[in-house]
């Protein structure tokens, strides 16, 4: 296709962008700690950003690292890179240096943009990941604003293909290091006009609370539905959580709806004076990411009547929902998590890829436009995950006699914590490296605030002098990001195995809950 032809059908998150600079320039498109920014200054910055990486070598194609807090330059950076026909690699900010390093190596970043507060945490990644050659510094201290100033404003005319990558999002598996799940601005244009069908996004008037981290992919997808509307988009301040301040933004901002995990919808459900609120423009409520009680559910039909509440369930590979609980269906199929998406092909299969009866359980796999292009660098990997032609997603389901589907475990035991992915590989590994652990396994236990916590259970090289939590959280400090930590521990004399010496987590997880581990925390 001429490049003249592929720029007129241009439909990237970039290309919406700008349209909506062209209709409504005047209109605000995002808002951060009271500062906002009009459809018009936002698309300028972003084509200022654009320019200024590619004054610095940034070619399309190239991956952006991006490492920062919520804020207003998070966002431009992804658009910028999307306007250059440049691959973003979101990053995790909790991360420590190896970690950041593991991902700038794995993805060959050629640039990246940082907050300054984790501009320190970048150079020691730096020092191993050496293909790094352009960073840009947000904050007080650094010049991410100069070079905006110093770049042009004019429009960047590259024509990017929609089948081409947006981004490379890391998530957490279940053995080994991390994967980039490589997403096209097809797959996320397709997720988009999903995600509006299902919840009747629709009209201007739409203001979407970014209540989860940017880097997360449902940071990322949760805002182009508003984006392609010319709504509003608020975003949070990262790191603790309050959920007083955050029903006040609610009401303060108009809005209309918002994505939280559990753990922050439980906080909200118990504020005392929840009721105090103005929250009647608020639509629609959206939870995920991690399992949520039916007592939690139950509270959140009681505080929020007059409000939609659904559910979200997918991965990160799929951008990421894959089937939504309708708030129509929402109390009489309470527990579920809905049925497939538009434009999400599902099937419950066995080992052999057979499909299995309804009520039995079986790994849910995917096909269709929102489904990842490949696991970056990784084509074992990837053949793997789309073997027999459909993705396998590693989590067990069973689906009811309507069709709706109950997830039922992870294949592959990887722990979701207050909506991050943890997988136990990483966690042991560390761990068993610990001059007291003779051998280690790391399950997921119910956990009230976060739906689930990470539990060591270790058995000690010394049984008379067992490594303490305590010991245990000095040790991963410098290891492993906050949240991968284990929160409990648990001492035994030999971890229960399976004739081929596989651990029984199974059996572990059942014994925490009759209450058999001894748990120090």
């Amino acid at each position: 296709m001429p490049a003249f032809a592929q720029s007129g059908r241009g439909m990237t998150i970039s290309d919406q962008l700008a349209r909506h600079a062209r209709k409504i320039p005047d209109e605000i498109a995002l808002r951060f700690a009271g500062t906002g920014r009009t459809y018009r200054e936002l698309d300028e910055r972003v084509s200022r950003l654009a320019n200024a990486l590619a004054d610095r070598g940034v070619e399309p194609g190239d991956r952006v690292a991006v490492l920062g807090r919520n804020g207003l330059e998070v966002v431009e950076s992804y658009l910028a890179v999307a306007r250059l026909g440049a691959i973003c690699v979101p990053i995790n900010f909790r991360l420590v240096a190896d970690e950041v390093a593991y991902a700038l190596t794995d993805s060959g970043a050629r640039a990246a943009i940082v907050d300054e507060l984790f501009a320190e945490t970048l150079d020691k990644a730096w020092e191993t990941a050496s293909d790094v050659d352009v960073r840009l510094v947000v904050g007080d201290s650094g010049d991410y604003e100069s070079a905006l100033a110093a770049a042009s404003p004019e429009h960047v005319e590259i024509a990017v293909d929609e089948q081409s990558p947006a981004f490379i999002m890391y998530t957490s598996g279940t053995t080994g290091r991390p994967k980039g799940a490589v997403l096209t601005h097809h797959n996320l244009l397709m997720h988009t006009f999903s995600s509006m069908v299902h919840h009747g996004i629709t009209g201007e008037d739409q203001v979407w609370l970014v209540g989860v981290p940017l880097f997360h992919i449902a940071g990322v997808s949760g805002m182009l539905p508003y984006l392609l509307q010319g709504g509003r988009i608020v975003l949070t301040a990262s790191g603790r959580f309050d959920p007083a301040e955050i029903v006040e933004l609610m009401a303060r901002e108009r809005i209309t709806a918002c994505f939280l995990v559990p753990a922050q919808w439980q906080a909200i459900c118990d504020l005392p004076d929840l009721a105090d609120h103005d929250l009647s423009a608020l639509r629609r409520i959206t939870w995920g990411a991690a399992p949520a009680s039916t007592t939690l559910l139950r509270s959140m039909f009681e505080k929020f009547p007059d409000t939609d509440i659904t559910t979200a369930f997918g991965q990160t590979e799929c951008c990421p929902v894959t089937t939504v609980l309708r708030a129509e269906d929402a109390l009489h199929k309470i527990g579920s998590v809905g049925t497939p998406m538009i434009n999400v092909e599902v099937r419950i299969v066995d080992d052999d890829m057979n499909d299995v009866a309804p009520g039995e359980v079986g790994e849910i796999v995917y096909r269709g436009p929102t489904v990842m292009r490949e696991y970056w660098g990784k084509p074992a990997e990837t053949a793997e995950a789309f073997r027999g032609g459909w993705f396998h997603s590693g989590d067990l389901v069973r689906q009811d006699e309507d069709g709706y589907l109950y997830v039922v475990d992870r294949k592959k035991d990887m722990i979701i914590s207050g909506g991050e992915n943890i997988y136990c590989a990483e966690v042991e590994d560390v761990l068993a490296a610990h001059p007291g652990i003779a051998e280690v396994a790391l399950i997921g236990v119910p956990d009230d605030r976060w739906g689930e916590s990470p539990l060591a259970v270790i058995s000690p090289r010394d049984p008379a002098d067992p490594p303490s939590l305590e010991d245990i959280s000095i040790w991963c400090r410098d290891r492993l990001a906050g949240y991968k930590r284990p929160r409990r521990l648990a001492v035994v004399t030999e971890l229960p195995r399976n004739p081929s010496g596989k651990v029984l987590k199974t059996q572990l997880r059942t014994e925490h809950a009759a209450g058999q581990l001894s748990i120090e925390e």
